[in-house]
């Protein structure tokens, strides 16, 4: 039987939190990288808020300050020796990074992603069919490997790349598996796919989906519940860590690892904000950090955090995050600031476009919003008066053939939304 290590009550999460915070303080002390950074701590006192915030919040841009070469001398506090596998970061907010793991820290790593699946109920009934990258990127081998420890069939199809997106509908039709996993626009993508070659997904045998990696707005969120008649759920994590939280079988807000993670919630001053409020995510690893010290780890995401809902699931113990955005996911044109996010919930409410693609350019002095749009009726007069009255902004309209964006999602499964043209 599967050993999920749920704590058994917040008393417990809190003494986890104490003992594994110093321990992760102590393993930072043995890499060059923090021994020039800490200050001077009372390791004996780091449940005091006032001494835990004096450690210095963890940027990916210090980090990329360390010369590639010298990466592991610098920051890891394990030999190479020790190393069994290398994680790329998702290069979201520029140039990725490689970070090793060891054998010590994928024991929690697979743990956490077994959790993963048990969150949403899946068992050894099910069959999962994975439209992840297959890569260095490692969301899709460890999302793989966790369900095969807990006996549930796997589809190892990859995206677009790796798996023709027409071949991923076939091969949804022939093995009939119960549940799909992937980002939820290449969900979306194949959804529009099926949609042009006749094919009704709502009646396939997929009845979760399971849609990782980038924000689940309410708005995609519906459009994927409609595309493929199938139940929803959102989980978050990051290459630095691995799963963070879920969402459950309740649909009650994402359950935060805090017994895994050590999670911070902060202001633009670097100060807690109130339970339930939005603030800056800022994450240690408690368990996982033999090899990569992640101690309080900037993740570029505002999320809230509220207390435990309660409830007869072992997760229910733990408090519950929402996911707001990506801190950098915001075009501003004309003085005008663009949350990409609300962007996409405001092209999506629209049930006649299918897919879009915006970029920002400078046209003559004057910077131009672009829309290219695949729609279903032809139109661009309502999708051009509602991007004026929601961001006062008039954007130019291109209309696609139906299936030209998905184009661009078999050369890249993460071929950007948002583009930003100008340099």
């Amino acid at each position: 039987m599967t050993d999920f290590r749920w704590p058994r009550s917040a008393a417990e999460i809190d003494r986890i939190q104490s003992e594994r915070k110093r321990i992760a303080v102590e393993r930072a002390l043995q890499s060059p990288f923090w021994k020039r950074r800490m200050p001077s701590l009372d390791l004996d006192h780091l449940d005091d808020p006032d001494v835990w915030r004096r450690i210095p919040v963890l940027t990916k841009d210090a980090l990329r300050e360390i010369p590639a070469q010298w990466f592991h001398e610098e920051f890891c506090i394990a030999p190479r020796t020790k190393v069994v596998e290398y994680w790329r970061s998702g290069g979201a907010t520029g140039r990725p990074l490689f970070y090793p793991r060891s054998a010590d820290d994928m024991a929690t790593n697979i743990m956490a992603f077994e959790r993963a699946w048990a969150l949403i109920g899946a068992t050894a009934e099910d069959c999962a069919h994975i439209s992840f990258p297959l890569g260095v990127h490692p969301v899709a081998h460890l999302y793989a490997r966790a369900a095969i420890n807990l006996g549930i069939g796997t589809v190892w199809c990859g995206a677009g790349t790796n798996t023709a997106s027409e071949a991923q509908l076939e091969l949804i039709g022939q093995l009939k598996p119960t549940l799909w996993i992937g980002m939820a626009s290449y969900g979306l993508h194949l959804a529009n796919l099926a949609e042009t070659k006749g094919i009704d997904l709502s009646q396939s045998t997929v009845k979760k989906l399971l849609v990782p990696a980038e924000p689940l707005p309410p708005v995609k969120r519906g459009k994927l519940e409609r595309a493929w008649g199938a139940e929803v759920f959102d989980h978050f994590g990051m290459t630095e860590a691995a799963i963070v939280s879920g969402e459950g079988l309740d649909h009650n807000g994402m359950h935060a690892f805090t017994d895994l993670w050590h999670l911070e919630v902060l202001d633009d001053a670097g100060d807690p904000v109130a339970e339930g409020e939005v603030g800056s995510l800022v994450v240690t690893a408690l368990w996982s950090n033999t090899m990569t010290p992640f101690l309080r780890w900037s993740s570029g995401d505002l999320v809230s955090l509220a207390p435990a809902a309660g409830g007869a699931h072992p997760w229910s113990v733990f408090p519950i995050m929402r996911h707001a955005r990506r801190t950098v996911g915001f075009f501003k044109v004309r003085g005008v600031n663009i949350n990409h996010a609300e962007l996409e919930d405001a092209m999506f409410r629209d049930p006649s476009v299918v897919d879009f693609r915006a970029e920002v350019y400078n046209a003559g002095g004057n910077d131009a919003l672009h829309l290219h749009v695949e729609t279903r009726t032809g139109g661009i007069a309502p999708i051009v008066d509602m991007i004026r009255r929601t961001f006062q902004l008039t954007p130019e309209v291109t209309l696609l053939p139906r299936g030209t964006i998905a184009k661009e999602f078999e050369a890249n499964v993460k071929a950007p939304r948002f583009v930003d043209k100008r340099g």
